[in-house]
């Protein structure tokens, strides 16, 4: 049985993609749209596309509207690039979500065709009228073949997946039938990115079960599992969980209300870090604007599958992170200076420091890019007083102390080197914390008084609203004697551990929830079956999807418990986007 790993899946899609599997050999065109572009994009780079005869990539959307063709750059992210070229010898294959939009697309495509045949790939199960459009528009006879492969997804890592849709958390504010009249194309998205993920790992979960405190999340789970009882196509040879065929596996419906506090802590790993602090959107980090930038790095790439360094430190903490890059600049170093010009006496000299030049160069740009990051977020943490934020933030996140908590957040309020955004997500966490024995509306009031606008002030009540004690499931904060033993135990690792550990005592509820899971004491009363709930073994296998996104602390937590758990269980994190705290407040704000 093959390990469950998104980028994985979606690169043996697009390895098959690119020739037509296997019948469209020569060069050839790919026509995309917004989603498949960005799919691509995580696991692709413009010398991987090249290297498999793809000549040109064209936005179908772009038809008719834009002359412009466009090349995947480096990052995988696609660059216009002038059209000067006839492409009617060309072959076309097109990678596209099944959407009515995307058929009257290729229906207009096969009215005036720019290429010699046309081969459909699809990015989920396509509904048989859209096939039946497409057929019956195809006069020319020009369709070689359509097919189904599932990577209506973007694998952000390798056990961190995102459908990249926003907005999804007013769909947890609506009830019941609201859904089909409000949300409608937001919650199918949902659902059509769940059902793509289970087909693209190939896997037929053994149970299904959601949290309890989310209408959306079970109904979400129900119609999971009435399509794969409907559709034989999501019936993969499914073990017993021991050892023969697909596994036992778990898909975990969840949904973002039950941890809200996880999207508003300031992070301290390096790919959580820079999705905070400088916005890391389809491995593009924007850098433009920032001091002492030049121009070749206003916006630069991160991306695990092009970036050896990225790849190996995206989870290490900030003061690795600073070890790591140094030794990154000292190894460039001793490189450039073991190929010094004036050594270069002979032909052969020449001819070898040619041949390694643009390793070189491209060795030069990637050291100056993690340089300049690194630089950008150290900054940034001074300028913002982020040490001393985060550390205030961990508190209020893990340990019950009002009369201390209410004295040093009324201080960081007034305070003048405390910037806005961050008195705002301190008090949220307040209230969070401390809803129903606290005094949240005089925090509120000093919030103002320290410059928190009151538009951003409403948040509080909107998060109480989204996300309070009456909304949430009850394994925010810990109840009973587990809290206190929880406490005592954090209080003893930050003493043993030192000062490092101030940053990162929080643990999310997303990690409690798998670690229940895996020893097969998850309460049915918290997390209910919708199918499977006779089986009572623990899961060899866990797929999670929240609703209203995850975060990259969660996904950082989700890497370690794959490389460090003794029961060899293998958890998928996908969510329906992955938040900062900035893109959360969005969210909140929409409601």
């Amino acid at each position: 049985m093959e390990t469950m790993d998104g980028v994985a899946a979606i690169r043996s899609y697009i390895d098959r993609l690119v020739t037509g599997d296997g019948r469209c050999r020569g060069m050839k065109v790919l026509l995309l749209d917004a989603q498949t572009t960005q799919t691509i994009s995580c696991v692709y780079s413009q010398t991987e596309i090249l290297a498999r005869e793809v000549y040109l990539v064209s936005r179908l959307d772009d038809v008719g509207q834009n002359p412009n063709m466009e090349r995947i750059d480096e990052g995988g992210s696609v660059r216009k690039q002038q059209q000067h070229h006839q492409t009617s010898h060309l072959k076309a294959v097109c990678f596209l979500r099944p959407t009515e939009i995307n058929a009257g697309l290729i229906v207009k495509e096969l009215s005036n065709p720019r290429y010699a045949e046309y081969h459909l790939f699809f990015s989920g199960i396509v509904p048989s009228g859209l096939l039946r459009l497409i057929a019956e528009n195809d006069e020319k006879e020009l369709v070689r073949q359509v097919q189904e492969f599932y990577g209506d997804f973007l694998p952000v890592n390798e056990d961190c997946l995102t459908l990249n849709c926003r907005n999804t958390v007013a769909m947890t504010m609506s009830a019941g039938t609201a859904w089909a009249r409000d949300h409608a194309h937001l919650y199918q998205r949902n659902l059509e990115g769940v059902q793509s993920i289970l087909l693209a790992l190939k896997r037929q979960p053994a149970c299904i079960r959601y949290q309890a405190s989310s209408a959306l999340a079970g109904q979400l789970a129900r119609d999971i599992s009435d399509s794969i009882a409907a559709d034989q196509i999501f019936h993969f040879r499914r073990g017993s969980g021991r050892g023969d065929g697909n596994g036992n596996l778990l898909l975990l419906v969840l949904d973002r209300l039950d941890d809200p506090v996880t999207p508003l802590l300031s992070q301290w790993t390096y790919q959580a870090m820079v999705h905070e602090l400088l916005g890391l959107n389809n491995n593009r980090v924007v850098l433009r604007g920032a001091p002492n930038i030049t121009r070749d790095l206003d916006e630069v790439v991160l991306s695990a599958q092009q970036d050896e360094f990225f790849r190996t430190n995206r989870h290490a903490n900030f003061g690795e992170l600073c070890d790591a890059v140094k030794k990154l600049v000292e190894d460039y170093q001793k490189q450039t200076q073991s190929h010094d010009v004036s050594r270069l006496n002979t032909i052969e000299d020449m001819q070898n420091f040619m041949e390694k030049f643009p390793g070189l160069r491209s060795q030069s740009h990637n050291v100056s890019k993690h340089v300049a990051i690194m630089g950008e977020l150290s900054r940034l943490v001074d300028v913002c007083s982020l040490m001393d934020v985060s550390q205030f933030e961990q508190e209020l996140a893990c340990a019950d102390d009002h009369g201390a908590h209410v004295r040093e957040l009324l201080e960081k309020l007034a305070s003048p080197s405390v910037k806005i955004p961050d008195k705002l997500r301190l008090g949220l966490l307040y209230a969070l914390r401390y809803e129903q024995n606290g005094n949240v509306a005089m925090i509120k009031s000093e919030m103002e008084k320290g410059g928190v606008p009151p538009d951003s002030i409403e948040f509080v009540d909107t998060i109480l609203k989204y996300a309070g004690t009456k909304s949430r499931g009850p394994g925010l904060y810990g109840i009973g004697s587990k809290d206190i033993m929880s406490k005592m135990t954090k209080s003893i690792l930050t003493s043993v551990q030192g000062v490092s550990n101030v940053y990162s005592q929080h643990v999310p509820v997303l990690m409690d929830t798998i670690q229940s899971a895996v020893k097969g004491k998850l309460s049915p009363k918290s997390h209910p079956y919708v199918s499977g709930g006779a089986d009572k073994a623990a899961p060899q296998e866990i797929i999670v999807f929240m609703a209203g996104g995850v975060t990259y602390e969660e996904a950082t937590k989700i890497n370690e418990f794959n490389n460090n758990n003794q029961s060899k269980v293998r958890v998928i994190l996908g969510g329906s986007t992955v938040n900062n705290s900035t893109s959360f407040l969005e969210e909140l704000k929409a409601l």
